[in-house]
């Protein structure tokens, strides 16, 4: 955090091809070293492959996907006089975003298909369904929140 001036929040330009900004930042989180080229390829790759297995407009899967994987709480951990307690908190829907994106990119690289961009697909698709490993973290994230609903007095 900055101590002087507020950061200052980039515009992240629209993606080229389906002019949409959260599908551009979704490139720019799948990304690794610089290399969009690459990373605009798989997914772009993925929404073939969506729009062949589904028979949707892949961005409409993607964008149901991201809402589906989306938490509305967390669990964050506080330290009160002397013992750590977690203390469930509303994620803003820009850090809820962030970790969307963050948990179906990781959890579509641990898939077993062949190819990234197969992986990236069959993970969307499976979120957009309401299935899938990113659909079970964010239900885990939610059960925690649940669990320590006792200690959402000590929130700061």
């Amino acid at each position: 955090m900055p101590r002087k001036k507020k950061a200052v929040i980039r515009e992240v330009l629209p993606d080229p091809i389906y002019q949409d900004v959260v599908l551009s930042k979704f490139i720019n989180c799948l990304m690794k070293k610089g290399k969009k080229s690459i990373a605009e390829k798989i997914v772009y790759g993925a929404f073939d492959i969506i729009e062949e297995k589904t028979k949707q407009p892949p961005l409409e899967v993607f964008k149901t996907a991201i809402n589906n994987v989306r938490p509305q709480l967390k669990v964050v951990s506080r330290r009160v006089g002397g013992s750590n307690y977690q203390i469930p908190m509303e994620v803003s829907e820009k850090n809820g975003q962030a970790l969307a994106f963050r948990w179906i990119i990781s959890y579509a690289r641990a898939r077993n298909e062949k190819s990234m961009e197969e992986k990236l697909a069959a993970e969307l698709i499976a979120a957009s369904k309401n299935e899938g490993a990113s659909i079970k973290k964010r239900e885990d994230t939610h059960k925690m929140a649940e669990a320590n609903k006792a200690f959402a007095h000590l929130r700061f």
